[in-house]
């Protein structure tokens, strides 16, 4: 068989299997990113049917998907609000980042796997999925509490330290010299420095250099401007989902809200393909051996992300419910710890990552949003027993 009709058959089974799939998981009410894993899991390597020859273009699919991904997510934001957020909750942050980064950094050290997979164990336990809470925000009409916008605030926090952690994490993985590694690292300060100042300060003129009164034209300028930007940042040793995150940042009002609307469709594919991808360099007979020490893992972190949403809700003055509401919403796990295990795995820096890491994350992509739907009557009792703590 011709290779071009093979690679539109595999291509043209792997969209309709995830929209069969995304189908079920909007039936039963989960988060489609477990299924997109398992998927993945069916079609690569030791699944059910490998695919042959659309492995590369999948691939090429999935980095675009994670632009995407962070790109949308940056339209959420200004870099006005992105700074005062910052200011206000960084002591929020960092708690964030001490309970969450050290259940995988110390479970990596005790399985004797090394320095530097410890400290991408410490990314894939830290993120929260940005994409996965803001759905269940939105599902559970959780968006106008008190406590959303100190999630949003923890969500940013968490993506600028990755802006941090990636260039780092890619310097210890190439097993460059202190040097070297200083100099990445400085590097990626400065890019993220200098997109940031731009956006604060050029922001107008980006805008007006994007807008059109048309949507095809908006659409191909936005998604261009991003690409550019993430291609430069991954030339600095930045991640290119970074550089399109700020991008998304430069952007705001009712630019970047018609913007997100016409970008939703094209994310959704992508990042449908980026978690696909990620299952396939898994082998799933891996997984089983791993399954143990990722519940452990899923369950810790479980407890982690409660403590810091109810540490940072707290601090904003938000009754026991808001807290409670805030540190459910923290619990998912889903894109950047895929792209953190997925650049160790590449690397070599332990063959269990892998596995271990797509276990995780299927657990908490799955529970994170039915753990919100299970308690969300017992929040909201909550709430009507005690209207203060609203």
């Amino acid at each position: 068989m011709h290779h071009t009709a093979i690679l539109f058959l595999e291509l043209g089974g792997v969209i309709l299997a995830l929209g069969i799939l995304g189908a079920l998981a909007l039936r039963v009410g989960i988060s489609p990113i477990p299924l997109y894993l398992v998927a993945g899991l069916a079609f690569g390597t030791g699944g059910i049917l490998p695919l042959a020859t659309s492995e590369e273009f999948i691939a090429t699919g999935a980095e675009l998907g994670v632009i995407l991904l962070l790109l949308t997510l940056g339209l959420e934001y200004n870099a006005d609000e992105l700074m005062t957020s910052l200011k206000s909750n960084a002591p929020s942050g960092l708690v964030d980042l001490v309970l969450n980064a050290a259940p995988g950094a110390i479970a990596a050290l005790l399985l004797g796997w090394g320095p530097v997979a410890a400290v991408a164990m410490a990314g894939v336990t830290y993120a929260t999925s940005s994409g996965i809470t803001a759905k269940v925000l939105s599902d559970l009409g959780w968006i106008g509490n008190r406590e959303t916008p100190v999630v949003l605030s923890l969500l940013v926090f968490e993506d600028l330290t990755m802006a941090l952690y990636l260039p780092i994490l890619t310097a210890l993985l190439a097993g460059v010299s202190l040097l070297s590694g200083a100099i990445t690292v400085a590097i990626a300060l400065a890019t993220v420095t200098v997109v940031l100042v731009v956006a604060l300060k050029f922001g107008d003129w980006i805008e007006k250099f994007v807008a059109s009164p048309n949507s095809e034209v908006l659409l191909l300028k936005v998604i261009g401007l991003a690409m550019l930007v993430a291609g430069l940042a991954q030339q600095l040793q930045v991640s290119a989902a970074v550089g399109a995150f700020l991008v998304g940042i430069a952007l705001s009002g009712e630019l970047a809200h018609d913007a997100r609307a016409l970008l939703m469709p094209i994310r959704d594919l992508f990042a449908a393909v980026f978690f696909v991808f990620f299952g396939l360099q898994t082998d799933p007979a891996k997984i089983v051996p791993v399954l143990w020490l990722a519940a452990i893992l899923a369950f810790v972190s479980m407890v982690t992300k409660l403590a810091t949403g109810a540490f940072a809700a707290r601090r904003a003055g938000i009754g026991r419910a808001g807290r409670v509401r805030a540190g459910i919403a923290l619990i998912p796990r889903g894109e950047f710890n895929i792209v953190i295990a997925g650049l160790a795995v590449a690397a070599g820096a332990h063959p269990d990552l892998g596995p271990l890491a797509a276990a995780y994350v299927l657990i908490l992509a799955a529970f994170g949003p039915l753990a919100a739907r299970l308690t969300a009557p017992l929040v909201a009792a909550l709430t009507k027993a005690k209207p203060a703590t609203h």
